[in-house]
Parts: C-alpha cells; structure tokens; sequence
C-alpha cells in the first residue's frame, strides 16, 4: 500500500570516533526536513526520518538499510557516515532507492542512483596544500591518517600531488579507528624534516592526536592541515591543541557569507544557543537533503533513472552558496580557515 510518506533512512554515528558529529548531523538534518514539510514536503508527501547508527560496522549498517528498503519503509538514503560504510550500503540501494551521501570522500563513486554531496581531494585537500605552500611556505608534509577507503584514497590524491610538487611525502602513517596513542607517530614527526602534517582522521582520533600533539611540544614548529577537522573537534581540544591546525572545507560556521548567515540564523532561531554547534559535517547533512529535494522536484519523481536525467545542468542556492551537480557530484566553493582558538578563522577561498 503506498504511503502518504516520504521516508528517509538517516544513517549517521550515534557512537565511536565519529559520534561527536551525531549531534550536529541530527540537528541540521532535523532543520532540512522542518523547511521541507512547512512547505509542500516532497512530492506533496510529508518528509520523515528514520535515523539508522552509521557507527556500526559497515556490513551492518548496510544489512539494517537493506532490510528497511526489502520491506517497503524507506523511499531514499541519506546522512553522514565513512567510506567504508557507504561502500556497503551502496551495494543494496544500487538500482533500488536514490542514496545521497553527505560528507567529504575520496571521489570515485559511480554507483547508479548514488549522488555525492560532499567534497574531493581534488578540490578540497589539494588546494589547500597549494595554498599552504604559498602562504607559509609549507611545501614537507608528513601525513597521518584512520586506516580505512577515505584516508587511503585521499592519502593517494595527497602523494601524487606532493610529488608532482617536487616535494615527496616524507612518511605516511595509518592508524586503526578509535586509537588512542599516537607517540609512534609524534616521534616521527618530530623527527622528520616535515614543516607540515596533513591530518586524516576522524572524530575523537583527530582530538586526540592534536591533544597529543600539543604535549609533545610540536605547536608552534610544524603546521596541520586537515579537511576533516570542525568546529566539535576544536572545542573538545584546547586552545594549546588548536594552535597553528589549518582546515579546509565548502562550509564553516565562521563563513561570512549572506548564504551561511541566513542558514546559522535560523539554526539557532530553531534550536537555541545551546544547540550543537554548526559544522561543515552537520550542514553536510543539510546540504544532502536539500540535493534530494531539488532533484526530486526537478524531476517530479523518485525514481532513479529520473533522478538522473533531473541531475543534468541541475544548479541550486544554499547554505555553501549556489552549487552545481556535475554527474553525480556537487560542485562548490572550498574555503581554508585557521583555528583561532575554538572557532575558525577562513582565511581564503580555494581555486580547484
């Protein structure tokens, strides 16, 4: 029997490394849909979440979608969650439901009916490595990153860069997720002709790395650079930890822009001054949603090949500024922002 519904399966870490986003991912989720119903929702149907824990292992979080779309109670897939999770839940959406994936990636996903909100190396790291090496003359990199698709990938992208820079990677390292100890790789560091790490790890581990990173008294001689790094990392660090750590990404909540402000206006107008605090990751979610919608409207249905069609010369307005989807990838500016503190400071915008 058809629903009067539309039904969302919202896979995001509700635990683990990565479960310092879930409240940030919720919160802007929750806005996106909010927005949608007080308008005509989507197809005139009402917009409804179903959050499912991306914090799962992969094969799990992939067999609870799975099951969700067998019997009829989701309609898409959306949210924030690794690589290596969406890797598995792309398997069975594939030719069945759309799936719009929130976060930065490493590029490379061509499954049909996946479309890909988020960030690429090619525009987002790479850049902001060009960027580094002009303005700081940071040119050495050693590079640290969670052992799994999307510091691997992005680890590659980093490589042949620094390679075609004339300035080769001086080690790389990778690390399980949810490490705790990262001496090894201090010790590296610190004895490593590098002026600069680049930064891939996720959540708690990132903390963690950089709370370890200030007591071994690396602050102040060797720069970070991460596109991963948000403002719920910053303020589960300190002021000695966020020293000299550089980020880049399409959203910060420090973002002066008619567009960002308008978005963290009605954030907080919606959820108060104690609401989790407003992040490339969580809007990442919002921004998903907001795809979602202008391909279902554009093309009138929900159906895959549709959607697809609908995705051609598609350009929209919204919290990042107007974007553009080229394929199944969203096209939009990249800024680079310094910590200052516990809030971010964008320095510039990126040139791809």
């Amino acid at each position: 029997m058809a629903r009067d519904t539309v039904d969302l399966a919202f896979v995001v870490p509700l635990h683990g490394p990565a479960g310092i986003y879930g409240p940030s991912c919720e919160a802007c989720a929750t806005l996106a849909v909010e927005e949608l119903n007080a308008g005509s929702g989507l197809l005139g149907r009402e917009v409804r979440l179903h959050p499912v824990d991306g914090a799962d292992s992969p094969r799990a979080v992939a067999d609870t979608v799975d099951a969700m779309i067998t019997l009829g109670e989701v309609d898409a897939v959306t949210g924030w969650h690794i690589s290596a999770v969406r890797r598995e839940v792309a398997l069975r959406t594939a030719g069945r439901v759309p799936y719009v994936y929130a976060p930065l990636h490493e590029g490379g996903e061509r499954t049909p009916g996946v479309f890909m909100a988020g960030e690429t190396p090619t525009s987002q790291l790479l850049p902001a490595m060009r960027w580094m090496a002009d303005e700081l003359s940071v040119r050495r990199w050693l590079l640290v990153g969670n052992d799994y698709i999307w510091p691997r990938g992005t680890a590659a992208a980093a490589r042949a860069h620094a390679r075609s820079a004339g300035a080769p990677l001086v080690e790389e390292f990778f690390v399980p997720l949810g490490t705790e100890d990262f001496t090894p790789v201090l010790r590296a560091i610190d004895a490593a002709d590098a002026e600069g790490v680049l930064m891939l790890l996720v959540g708690h581990d990132g903390v963690e790395f950089n709370r370890q990173f200030a007591r071994y008294g690396l602050v102040g001689g060797v720069e970070r650079l991460s596109p991963h790094v948000e403002e719920n990392m910053l303020l589960a660090g300190s002021t000695a930890a966020n020293r000299g750590l550089f980020a880049a990404a399409g959203y910060f909540e420090g973002l002066n822009t008619t567009a960002s402000l308008e978005f963290a206006a009605r954030y907080y107008r919606r959820f108060g001054s104690s609401a989790p605090p407003l992040n490339s990751i969580g809007e990442s979610c919002y921004e998903a949603m907001l795809l979602l919608a202008h391909l279902v409207r554009r093309a009138g249905s929900l159906e895959i090949p549709q959607l697809i069609t609908a995705g051609g010369g598609l350009t929209y307005e919204g919290p990042r500024g107007r974007v553009r989807l080229q394929g199944n990838q969203l096209q939009q500016e990249v800024y680079v922002a310094r910590a200052d503190g516990f809030e971010f400071d964008v320095q510039d915008v990126l040139t791809a």
